[in-house]
């Protein structure tokens, strides 16, 4: 039975290539569903893949370099509008646009550097590994291999599981115990020196408020004990001064500014007239001073108990600012900070108290939450445990029997990521004890194994690009037309890129892309042709075997072809 849907869902839309290994330049435009690409042996055709894997973050070495210019560079343009991850990705980064495109690009130099780039913004390798595991994934015989992953295993199964937010959930609960834990642990480990501290303080503020000492108060007694131990002086000086101000001889100051005054005013020359009111203003002004002068002198007290007792409050404070290495009028500033140290230290038991009650009450939402998301796993990896050995039957691997392997971890890890340890395993023949895909699986066998996972996990898979490398590697036939069907099927759900040397695979292609070597003046170079009917059916042709095609070949690729795109 011949399935034929039709493909709407587009992620990479744009690939650009220059100097890259045998390729001069190229820009490819990719279409929705799924794209095929052929070539004969030897043309390159895993080289546009090569370069899709270094624009998702794989390390480059001067080795991809081509033979013009000094550097290679290569981006590839995605659509995520219809991918949520990463959006968030890119607005918690300040790389999003308007369009909702993403582009990668990364230029690798002649001596193996390179730097990369996300919507334009410099980006490390690191952070474009990380945006590139959210677009587009690479299943070959290559380094990128996620389905090798453990972590991948996880998240494939709690996505089929539909479980992601009870997933975020445990997260959460978990880090949320890994912080009030060490936090109880840091008072626990610290109470002797906290307590030590604590009584040092109290010592400190006790000594600090018995001096009593109060803002502003150290200036106000430097200026009191200056004045005090300068008191003679003051005194003499102010008592002279009032005598040469309010002499009884008529000599006095007040009493010559009257008469120079009076002496201008009797002139009565208008001119002169500015000059006596500025003399008669002096002489107020003086005479007022002569009256404040005479009381500071009559007020003022010479008081030697006074100013023992000014200087000996002063050594005190100056001494307890030196032993705190402050400066005096800072003493108040340390008391209140003491306090407020003290304070804090005294809440240390009420902490730890509330402390060891937040992590009981985090480790009971965890053991529900994670016993919650522990039975959605169980529910969901029978079934796709089914799914997969049924799929892996119809992709010429009889008997071979697909296990997910739930293994508990102790109750008390409260580990991040639940109460079990997931991970795939494979028997590829009957009776064999299942082991894990990396120490099992072949490179063909891992691409079947990894389609059969993708087929059943398309509808709820978080990555929207999947690219497989020489899926059909080993089979023929009958299975090779499943292996097309399944990938045609795959494209529904995902965009699919698929390398393939099969014509019953090519066939079922939505787009069809031809990749050739060519020589022009002793430099050998590939290039890459979209193929549009009858060249495609010309191709299908020459992947049957056909060295000279006949019109039998043609009608027998035609007959494929048509079959595969649901038109016969």
């Amino acid at each position: 039975m011949v399935l034929y849907f039709e493909a709407q869902f587009l992620m990479l839309h744009h690939l650009a290539i220059q100097n890259f290994a045998l390729v001069d330049k190229l820009e490819l435009d990719l279409s929705s569903g799924m794209t095929v690409v052929s070539g004969e042996t030897g043309a390159g055709k895993s080289i546009m893949l090569d370069a899709l894997a270094l624009t998702l973050g794989n390390r480059a070495d001067a080795g991809t370099l081509g033979a013009h210019g000094d550097k290679t560079e290569i981006s590839a343009s995605f659509d995520v509008s219809e991918n949520k991850e990463a959006m968030a990705w890119l607005a918690n980064h300040d790389a999003a646009t308007e369009e909702s495109e993403c582009i990668l690009r990364r230029v690798i130099n002649k001596d193996g550097r390179s730097r990369a780039f996300i919507n334009g913004v410099p980006s490390t390798l690191a952070d474009i590994k990380t945006l590139g595991d959210m677009l587009a994934d690479i299943h070959s015989q290559h380094e990128h291999q996620s389905l090798l992953k453990k972590d991948t295993h996880r998240k494939l199964l709690d996505e089929y599981a539909g479980a992601q937010d009870q997933t975020q959930q445990v997260f959460s609960l978990s880090a949320q115990l890994t912080v009030a834990r060490k936090r109880l642990s840091e008072i626990v480990a610290n109470t002797e020196e906290q307590t030590a501290r604590y009584q040092l303080l109290s010592y400190q503020l006790e000594e600090i408020e018995k001096l009593g000492v109060k803002t502003g108060e150290v200036v106000e007694l430097e200026s009191v004990q200056k004045r005090l131990a300068n008191g003679e002086t003051i005194l003499t000086s102010c008592q002279s001064a009032l005598t040469l101000c309010k002499a009884d001889d008529g000599e006095a100051a007040v009493d010559r500014v009257r008469q120079a005054g009076n002496l201008i005013a009797q002139l009565e020359q208008p001119e002169l007239k500015p000059i006596v009111d500025m003399i008669q203003t002096a002489q107020i002004q003086l005479e007022e001073a002569t009256q404040d002068l005479e009381h500071f002198c009559m007020d003022f007290d010479l008081d030697p108990g006074r100013l023992k007792e000014v200087e000996d409050r002063l050594s005190a404070i100056y001494e307890l600012s030196r032993k705190h290495r402050i400066s005096p009028t800072e003493v108040p500033a340390l008391a209140a900070g003491i306090q407020a140290e003290l304070a804090t230290l005294q809440d240390l038991d009420g902490e730890s108290g509330r402390l060891e009650e937040d992590i009981a009450d985090l480790e009971r939402q965890y053991q529900k939450c994670a016993k919650k998301l522990s039975k959605s796993r169980q529910k969901a990896a029978s079934k796709i445990q089914s799914s997969v050995t049924k799929q892996l039957g119809s992709l010429g691997m009889d008997g071979a029997k697909f296990v997910v392997e739930l293994t508990p971890r102790s109750a008390s890890e409260f580990h991040a990521t639940g109460l079990e340890d997931i991970e795939f395993l494979i028997s590829t023949n009957p009776g064999q004890s299942p082991k894990s895909l990396n120490k099992i699986a072949s490179g063909g066998e891992l691409s079947r194994i990894s389609l059969a996972i993708q087929v059943t996990t398309a509808s709820t898979s978080r990555v929207p690009c999947l690219v497989f490398d020489e899926v059909d590697v080993g089979i023929g036939g009958a299975t090779a037309e499943v292996v097309g069907e399944l990938l045609r099927q795959l494209g529904t759900e995902a965009q699919i890129i698929c390398v393939t040397h099969l014509a019953q695979v090519a066939a079922q292609g939505h787009q069809h892309l031809t990749v050739a070597k060519s020589s022009t003046k002793g430099a050998t170079t590939s290039q890459v042709t979209e193929l549009e009917d009858p060249a495609r059916i010309a191709e299908i042709a020459r992947m049957m075997g056909g060295v000279d095609q006949t019109e039998q070949s043609l009608a027998h690729a035609q007959a494929m072809y048509l079959a595969a795109q649901g038109a016969a």
